[in-house]
């Protein structure tokens, strides 16, 4: 029986949602593994929208999951309806979003809180000791919400957002774009992609290495 990997989205694109390239590149990865994959996002208004041409705040509102409905080509649900018994595996693309839409990380760092339904998922899954791959700055969000299982995470080597996973609960560990870093105890999995870059090509190898590991933890 094929097994099926959640990946949640936080929006379209990399300043207010998810990451695209990380994002393509994880369901890229997953499609050549074999696996079924399970798009979803919170139905909820992202903290801002941001215009990607000029990077400046827009006066409008848009809704995190029919934002993230482009990435999935309309193949997507609200987290509310995923729970861990749905899916053998999670995987949570990084960009802005993650850090704004999932929790408020981005405005309020270490005091940060997680979406209710995205902190339930993750506590499911870890009660489950079903595997977690986070990309980029994900591991933020990931480490806030199980911080009372110290968990060990990479984001590259930000100082500043190393020391404020230490502050959280977490245990940050330096690694290259190239790299992952394999949390044993939880089962959760960690690259830096865009934290560290330069470009599509470089991201690509640590995101493979991450959906390899997640899928063969299953």
């Amino acid at each position: 029986m094929s097994k099926t990997i959640g990946v949640l989205l936080a929006g379209c694109g990399v300043f207010d949602g998810a990451e695209i390239h990380e994002a393509v590149l994880t369901l890229l990865f997953l499609d050549r593994a074999g696996v079924a994959v399970r798009c979803m996002a919170p139905d909820m208004d992202q903290l801002h929208v941001i215009d990607h041409l000029s990077q400046q705040e827009a006066d409008e509102k848009r809704n995190v999951l029919v934002e993230s409905a482009r990435i999935a080509r309309g193949e997507i649900q609200d987290i509310a309806e995923v729970h861990a018994t749905d899916i053998d595996a999670l995987i949570v693309p990084g960009g802005f979003g993650a850090a704004k839409n999932l929790s408020d990380f981005a405005v309020k760092g270490p005091e940060c809180t997680v979406h209710a339904e995205v902190q339930r998922l993750l506590t499911e899954m870890v009660d489950a000791g079903k595997p977690i791959g986070a990309i980029c700055i994900a591991p933020a969000t990931v480490v806030r919400s199980l911080a009372d299982r110290s968990p060990k995470v990479t984001i590259g080597n930000d100082v500043g957002t190393a020391a404020a996973i230490g502050t959280m609960g977490g245990e940050h560990v330096d690694c290259s774009v190239a790299d992952i870093y394999v949390d044993e105890k939880n089962r959760i999995v960690t690259t830096p992609a865009y934290m560290l870059g330069p470009g599509i090509k470089d991201v690509a190898i640590g995101i493979e290495k991450l959906v390899d590991k997640v899928v063969s933890l299953c």
